[in-house]
C-alpha cells in the first residue's frame, strides 16, 4: 500500500466510541514528519529488510511458569511453545531487528529465538535480565539486573560485559533514551524516583524523586518529555527530559503500569493493571483523552503493524487480549501461560529496536 492510500486508511479510522465521547484511534501521520518526532520512521506500515518476508507473530513470555508462547495474530491461535529459563519477563528484539532475546531474570540467561522460525537456538548467560535494551546507536546492550540494582552494559555481539553502572535504589526496571543518545532514564520502582544515567560516562548524573511505584519510562515523540507510568500514584508523570523534573501528573487508573505509543505517534496508551482498564493520552495536549474499560489486568503492550489493534497481557489471568483501537473494544483474548508478561509482536516498522518489549525509533 503506497502512502497516500495508507494515509486514507488511518485517517478513516479516527472515529470510534469511548466513555463520555469519541475515541481517538490511528491517524494519516504528517508526511513532514512533525507529529513523530523520534517516531517518525515508525510511524508507517512498511517493513525493513531485515524483516521482510516474516510472517507476524506475538511472542509472551509466562514468567509464572517458564515458557513462552507463540500466537499467530491473524488467526489469534497459539501455533508453538516453548521452556525458556526461570522467570521470563520480557521478550526483546535486538538493535538490528534480525533476532529475539528472552530475559530470564532467576534463570540468569537469554535465551535467543529465530524469528525466522519463530523457534530457540541459543541460550546466553548473562546475570539477572529482568529487562533488555539497546543504546541508540547499536554499540550497547544495556541488561537491567533488577535485583543487583545496576545497568550492565555488554557487547551486543559477543555478550562480553564491558562495564556496570550501579544504580542504588531498588527495583530499577525500566527505561528510554532522549532524542540525542546521550542519556538514560530509569525507574527505580521500588524506590520511588527516577534516574538519570549519562551514556559517555556510564554514571547516574540525576535522580527524581516522584514517590509511588514508577514502571514504565517512555519519551514523548517531540523529545521533550519522558512519560512515567506509575503504579503507586495511578497514573502517569510527566518529566522534564532536560531539567529531570516533574512538570505534570496524569491520573488515568489504578495500577498505572505499562506505556505504548500508537503507530501514528499521536497517542500514549497506559495500562492500568489493578484498574482493567487502559487510558489513551494526547501527547501534543499532555491530556488523558480516553478510558476504556478492557477488563483483565493490562500490563505490557504491542500495537499491530496497521495500528489497528492494541495486544496486551493480562498478568494475572493468563490470557492477552486484543483491542480494537479505534473504540476500545476487546476483540479477542487468548489463553496463554501463567503469568504473561512483556509481549513482543514482531516484526515492526522502524530502523532500530531500542529494546524492552518493542520500541523502535
Amino acid at each position: 500500500m503506497d502512502r497516500l492510500a495508507l494515509a486514507g486508511v488511518l485517517a478513516g479510522l479516527a472515529v470510534g466510541w469511548v466513555a463520555g465521547g469519541g475515541a481517538p484511534g490511528p491517524s494519516a501521520p504528517d508526511e513532514s514528519g512533525g507529529p513523530a518526532g523520534v517516531y517518525a520512521e515508525a510511524v508507517l506500515p512498511l517493513l525493513r529488510r531485515p524483516v521482510s518476508g516474516l510472517a507476524a507473530r506475538v511472542y509472551v513470555p509466562n514468567s509464572g511458569d517458564g515458557t513462552v508462547w507463540v500466537v499467530d495474530p491473524l488467526t489469534r491461535s497459539v501455533v508453538a511453545q516453548f521452556a525458556v529459563g526461570a522467570v521470563p519477563h520480557h521478550v526483546t528484539p535486538s538493535w538490528d531487528l534480525r533476532r529475539l532475546y528472552v530475559n530470564s531474570t532467576a534463570g540468569n540467561t537469554l535465551t535467543v529465538i529465530e524469528p525466522r522460525t519463530a523457534e530457540p537456538v541459543q541460550t546466553l548467560a548473562v546475570r539477572d535480565p529482568y529487562n533488555l535494551y539497546f543504546t541508540p546507536d547499536g554499540t550497547q546492550a544495556i541488561v537491567v539486573a533488577e535485583r543487583d540494582r545496576r545497568l550492565d552494559i555488554y557487547h551486543p555481539r559477543t555478550w562480553r560485559r564491558l562495564a556496570t553502572v550501579a544504580v542504588p535504589w531498588a527495583g530499577v526496571d525500566h527505561l528510554d533514551f532522549d532524542a540525542e543518545g546521550a542519556t538514560a532514564v530509569a525507574s527505580a520502582e521500588f524506590s520511588g524516583v527516577v534516574v538519570r544515567v549519562d551514556l559517555a560516562r556510564l554514571q547516574v548524573t540525576g535522580v527524581l524523586p516522584v514517590g509511588g511505584l514508577p514502571v514504565d519510562v517512555r519519551l514523548s515523540a517531540d523529545g521533550s518529555a519522558f512519560y512515567v507510568a506509575n503504579q503507586g500514584r495511578h497514573g502517569v508523570s510527566v518529566v522534564d527530559a532536560r531539567r529531570l523534573t516533574e512538570v505534570e501528573f496524569l491520573p488515568t487508573g489504578r495500577g498505572a503500569h505499562g506505556l505504548q505509543v500508537s503507530r501514528d505517534a499521536r497517542w500514549l496508551y497506559v495500562s492500568n493493571r489493578l484498574e482493567g482498564t487502559i487510558s489513551v493520552v494526547d501527547l501534543a495536549a499532555r491530556r488523558v483523552a480516553a478510558t476504556w474499560r478492557v477488563g483483565g489486568s493490562p500490563d505490557m503492550m504491542q500495537v499491530s503493524p496497521d495500528g489497528r489493534e492494541l495486544w496486551v497481557s493480562n498478568r494475572f489471568h493468563g490470557t492477552v487480549s486484543v483491542v480494537d483501537t479505534t473504540d476500545g473494544r476487546v476483540l479477542a483474548r487468548v489463553p496463554v501461560g501463567a503469568g504473561p508478561h512483556g509481549l513482543t509482536y514482531f516484526p515492526q516498522p522502524g530502523r532500530f529496536s531500542l529494546g524492552h518489549n518493542g520500541v523502535y525509533r
